[in-house]
């Protein structure tokens, strides 16, 4: 059996961290993520708010880079949970618990105040950094005379 799901979406709100009673990270944010297929009566594409909770250095993470507004790509299992609420009724709650989550714009593209940060889109493990272009005054012309090439 399958439970995998990857959705992106805007946070709807800054992410909120907790700590267990033993100390263990948990962040809770959630996602406007719109549909793909169809558009409602007024010619608008719906958004469905999907719930995510990351756990750990994943939560630690979007708790410390995300904040509302921000792109964000989720991949991880859906999870239903049932709880009671305070007048005893029983009550169901989906949500994506993330395994990994990703930038899904550029800092440049989610923040308003122009800031210089453009790398692209990385993942937020695996140690991955993008590489920077070497700027072009490390480059030289070479001239046509090919004694000079060194194959």
């Amino acid at each position: 059996m399958l439970n995998h799901i990857v959705i992106m979406g805007r946070l709807t709100r800054d992410p909120e961290l907790r700590r267990t009673a033993s100390g263990v990270a948990v962040a809770s944010f959630a996602l406007a993520v719109d549909r793909d297929f169809g558009k409602n009566e007024a010619g608008e594409k719906e958004t469905d708010f999907i719930d995510c909770v990351a756990w750990r250095q994943t939560g630690e993470f979007v708790s410390k880079y995300f904040t509302k507004g921000r792109m964000a790509v989720v991949s991880g299992r859906l999870q239903i949970r049932n709880w009671t609420d305070k007048d005893g009724n029983k009550r169901r709650s989906a949500e994506v618990v993330a395994d990994n989550v990703y930038f899904g714009d550029s800092k440049r593209d989610g923040d308003s105040t122009g800031s210089a940060y453009a790398a692209p889109a990385a993942p937020a493990f695996g140690g991955y950094a993008a590489p920077t272009p070497a700027p072009a005054s490390d480059f030289a012309m070479l001239d046509d005379d090919d004694a000079q090439l060194p194959f």
